[in-house]
């Protein structure tokens, strides 16, 4: 009997955890699209002069991809992951997909964290957002943080579509890893 109940608890735990980390990945799947069309409102302000608009939607942009991460990281924390399980044809383009993925995601939070780090010190310098063009040191923290946005967006912007691209071709062709 006790064998028993100590077996349907364990099933409970597993299954339960299961439930929680697909509804864990769906959440972080939402993030980062959320995060994705934050990033392009954001560029869309700032191309059209509009630097409050565009303050808000990088940091809406930011604080999403924190919590896809977090989210991400705890799923992987539960032993969820999905494997590759689809058309063998297909799996040279999957991993290489994958692969750059990855590298680019690990690139991505230093050059997030170093635009957001230009962008402080040069509202910082300014005072507010108004004054930029007028305080020298202001000016040259915001060019700095442009010449890192060149590469932050565009990275971005890949890693969120790549990403996307991937929890589709996983949900087709998927199969669930747990430990």
């Amino acid at each position: 009997m006790w064998a028993y109940c100590l077996w349907q608890a364990a099933h409970f735990i597993v299954y339960t955890g299961a439930m929680l980390a697909s509804t864990i990945n769906q959440w972080s799947v939402i993030t980062i699209v959320l995060s994705g069309i934050a990033l392009i409102i954001g560029v869309y302000f700032i191309g059209r002069g509009n630097r409050t608009q565009h303050m808000r939607f990088m940091l809406l942009a930011s604080a999403l991809a924190t919590l896809f991460l977090v989210l991400y990281l705890t799923r992987l924390g539960l032993g969820y992951e999905k494997k590759y399980a689809g058309p063998a044809e297909w799996k040279p383009a999957y991993y290489a997909l994958l692969v750059s993925h990855i590298i680019l995601a690990a690139a991505n939070l230093p050059l997030a964290l170093g635009a957001l780090f230009w962008a402080r010190k040069g509202l910082q310098a300014a005072g507010s957002l108004d004054r930029v063009d007028q305080v020298p040191a202001a000016r040259a923290a915001f060019d700095t943080h442009k010449r890192w946005t060149r590469w932050t967006v565009p990275v971005w912007l890949y890693v969120a579509i790549t990403g996307w691209v991937i929890y589709v071709v996983l949900e087709q062709y998927g199969q669930v890893m747990t430990r």
